[in-house]
């Protein structure tokens, strides 16, 4: 199994020759040396050299040499074109080579021969037991990477989860620099505009401003990947704690939205495209457009009118100790989720049950039941499902506003506070926290797919 692997990704690109050579260094330098020693006792090349000798004293080379200058003249000729005495010679040149080394390696071939590569040399040595035991512990992180792709669906969430890691050192670095190039000063804004030239430059001082770009960018990437974000500068509080406290709340509201917006547009979307033209159908989607068209902290406010102040159903702010006062925020997010959803679902579905082996299917006499749950809602998933991930991706960055309407302590509301500070660690943390649900929540997305559809899988398959 190792073997198969090392081949095939060493096929795939010298990237992934170069990884592995790195991660087993310890074993390629004995291999290495040990292929040298063997490769001086084959004799292979002493062959290869005998049979090349052969074909120059018996005048081949010549014969072929004035083959190829006829085919080269004549093609030029064919085509027009102008060639040099010079560059007609390295042409035919070229070919008498490539000729002289086909025929060689035909004979030496025949005569029981072969030429052996390191990398073949690696390969076989991967085949053997004995070799694998002694070698475990130094090439511990190469066999690691072997085995990982080993396996098609473990390869591809290996590689989602690289690509995330870089999603992520993307997303800080520009945040950083954003923020490291914004006029705005944070010492002035927390100190005062009554405060001394000495007191910012201690200020500056304290929190590492003092220092070039590369340095403060160096360091915010090192708290981040070691969970050390150290404190704010307004308040001095923890920033992890900070963000601990406040991402579950934003997480929790945009789940709840998530689930209400499935579980109501989906069906909605599936019966308008089964009944298209209908009065459903128009219901439906002028109710759609219109939780498209209302923003969210106008909603917001009319619910807390109507719903709060008026009928007294819920709480008109957010209590964690009162899980009524979840369900207006969560209304209010989950609307405009709703309406696309069930505009997408709408759409995929018309474009599915028009195709071929669906009419097909109806024409065979199966139930329109059974060919709508078994056939058209599995191919049209691939599309809603996409649409699902993006909007809560966005509904997490997004639900600031919705946030503030209702006096909610989450992550938007406190990165939007941080941000005219601009309180660089508290903002650089809350983002990559987003970053990283978004990240987790596309990797999902791209994992349930190939439960969706059959092909993924088979394409996985074949590459793994």
């Amino acid at each position: 199994m190792l073997d198969r692997t090392y081949q095939r990704l060493t096929n795939r690109g010298k990237i992934y020759g170069v990884l592995l050579f790195i991660l087993g260094l310890p074993i390629h330098i004995i291999t290495i040396l040990l292929y040298y020693f063997r490769k001086s006792q084959n004799q292979y090349g002493d062959v290869y050299n005998k049979y090349e000798q052969e074909f120059v004293a018996n005048g081949q080379l010549d014969i072929w040499r004035q083959l190829f200058l006829e085919q080269e003249q004549t093609k030029a000729s064919f085509f027009n074109e102008s060639l040099t005495a010079d560059q007609l010679n390295k042409n035919v040149d070229l070919l008498v080579q490539g000729k002289l080394q086909k025929e060689v390696e035909k004979r030496v071939e025949a005569a029981g021969l072969e030429k052996d590569t390191y990398h073949h040399y690696f390969k076989r040595l991967l085949k053997s037991r004995n070799f694998l035991i002694i070698s475990a512990i130094p090439g511990i992180l190469m066999y690691a990477l072997l085995l990982l792709y080993s396996n098609p669906f473990v390869q591809f969430i290996f590689e989602r989860v690289l690509q995330t890691l870089f999603v992520i050192l993307g997303v800080a670095t520009l945040v950083f620099t954003i923020l490291y190039i914004s006029p705005l000063d944070p010492a002035r804004n927390i100190l005062g505009i009554e405060a001394t030239p000495e007191q910012i430059e201690n200020f500056n001082r304290l929190y590492g401003l003092d220092q070039p770009y590369l340095a403060q960018l160096w360091h915010s990437l090192s708290g981040l990947f070691t969970f050390d974000l150290g404190t704010s500068f307004a308040g001095k509080e923890d920033i992890i704690a900070s963000i601990a406290n406040k991402f579950p709340v934003t997480l929790n509201i945009a789940i709840l939205s998530l689930l209400m917006a499935i579980i109501i547009a989906i069906p909605v979307g599936i019966i308008s495209a089964i009944r298209p033209n209908s009065f459903m159908d128009y219901t439906f989607m002028i109710v759609a457009l219109i939780g498209l068209s209302i923003p969210s902290f106008w909603q917001g406010l009319i619910f807390i009118l109507t719903f709060s102040l008026e009928l007294n159903w819920f709480p008109a702010t957010y209590n964690p100790q009162n899980w009524l006062s979840l369900v207006l925020p969560v209304v209010v997010l989950g609307t405009s989720l709703c309406a696309s959803i069930a505009r997408m679902t709408r759409s995929s579905m018309l474009e599915v049950i028009n195709e071929d082996y669906i009419i097909t299917a109806k024409a065979k006499g199966l139930n329109e039941r059974k060919v709508i749950s078994k056939h058209a809602i599995r191919n049209a998933m691939i599309p809603i499902i996409t649409v699902i991930g993006l909007l809560f991706g966005g509904m997490l960055g997004g639900a600031s506003v919705t946030e503030k309407v209702f006096n909610i302590s989450g992550i938007g509301s406190y990165i939007v506070d941080k941000q005219f500070i601009p309180d660089i660690p508290a903002i650089l943390g809350g983002v990559v926290y987003i970053a990283i649900t978004i990240s987790i929540v596309n990797l999902i997305i791209d994992i349930t797919y190939a439960f969706f559809d059959p092909r993924i899988r088979s394409k996985m398959k074949k590459e793994g």
